[in-house]
């Protein structure tokens, strides 16, 4: 897919990855001249909120419209707060957990539910199922009549045999975890509002977006510059650059529905072999594995993601050869590995 805006050779800063992210392409700023004013994102604080709380400001900027961009957090980093205003995004601090604190949003035609809990789930699996449970129900009753698109996950999956597509959206979700269990609850939430309510909502299944600073191909990267050996018993996987994922998060908001609708947001299939020893090539070191690749992994297919949204549309290699820039040249990291490897379903 030709990707509308030119992607640079290398990324030198935070500023420029930034800009990057963010820029809209003409699809989305013709998007956003559908769209009534305001847009809510809510759990923008986290890592993929900002960036798409400001390319939705930036898109509604080029498309000529008065759209205001609101972004809900606890807002525990009061430099997150600042930057997303510096950008013309409206903030408001909010407990999603708590009524009271809801009933404060402000009214929306549009809503973004960017709300989750992963990490320590293993060893403390209650604050992950009250905010996979109870948020919703939350945000749910606040929002009867809005448009709701609820990022999910795709650990909802069992794995899937990696002979195959892959797991498609009307598979069964029988996984492995307490947190890919409280993700099933959550989406549960959600369609049990939506029959009760009318609510148009679409649940998108996010597999791996990768960043220059956290995802699941800096910790690959990571391990080659390191020289340490690569597992290779998850084989497989699928990532998707987080500037495609977000503006496709946004493009949802067109699908969501009262029959409640879920898709795979990803991009394609990815061999973890041929991905480190790519990386390798890039970064002139030599590739070390150990393990054997298992004949399952966490995939999901992307067909109807494809029909519906279109493919991303940053390819893998220029992510890569970033990638490879970033962590050479000491680029900040968030120190947030994904444990894309964990086949146990204990995060």
């Amino acid at each position: 897919m030709t990707p509308d805006i030119l992607l640079p050779e290398r990324i030198e800063n935070e500023e420029q990855l930034d800009e990057v992210m963010t820029r809209p392409r003409p699809i989305l700023i013709e998007f956003m001249k559908t769209l009534e004013s305001p847009l809510l994102i809510l759990g923008a604080g986290g890592k993929m909120g900002p960036t798409l709380a400001i390319l939705a400001r930036r898109a509604a900027v080029a498309a000529g419209t008065d759209i205001d961009v609101i972004a809900v957090s606890r807002f525990s980093d009061p430099s997150a707060r600042a930057v997303l205003e510096k950008h013309g995004v409206r903030t408001q601090s909010a407990d999603l957990l708590d009524r009271d604190s809801v009933k404060e949003l402000p009214d929306a035609r549009n809503v973004l539910y960017l709300v989750g809990l992963k990490f320590g789930t293993a060893e403390n699996p209650a604050p992950t199922w009250a905010i996979n449970t109870l948020v919703p129900a939350n945000i749910c009753e606040r929002f009867p009549r809005s448009r709701i698109v609820a990022l999910s996950t795709g650990n909802v999956y069992p794995l899937a045999k990696v002979t195959g597509p892959g797991s498609r959206e009307g598979d069964p979700l029988t996984p492995l975890g307490e947190y890919a269990n409280a993700a099933v609850a959550r989406e549960r939430i959600f369609g049990y509002f939506a029959q009760k309510n009318r609510t148009p909502v679409i649940l998108l299944r996010l597999s791996y977006a990768v960043d220059l600073r956290y995802g699941v191909l800096v910790d690959v990267t990571q391990k080659v510059l390191a020289e340490q050996p690569i597992d290779l018993t998850m084989g497989y996987f699928n990532c998707i650059w987080q500037g495609d994922a977000n503006e496709m998060i946004i493009r949802s908001l067109a699908l969501a529905d009262p029959s409640i609708v879920s898709l795979n947001l990803t991009g394609p299939r990815c061999r973890l072999r041929d991905v480190a020893e790519r990386i390798g090539e890039m970064a002139k070191k030599p590739v070390r594995f150990e393990g054997q690749e298992a004949d399952t992994a966490l995939l999901s297919d992307t067909t109807l993601m494809e029909q519906r949204l279109g493919r991303p549309a940053t390819d893998l290699e220029s992510v890569l050869r970033w990638t490879v820039h970033w962590l050479q040249h000491n680029g900040r990291l968030l120190g947030k590995p994904t444990h894309f490897e964990v086949r146990d379903g204990r995060y």
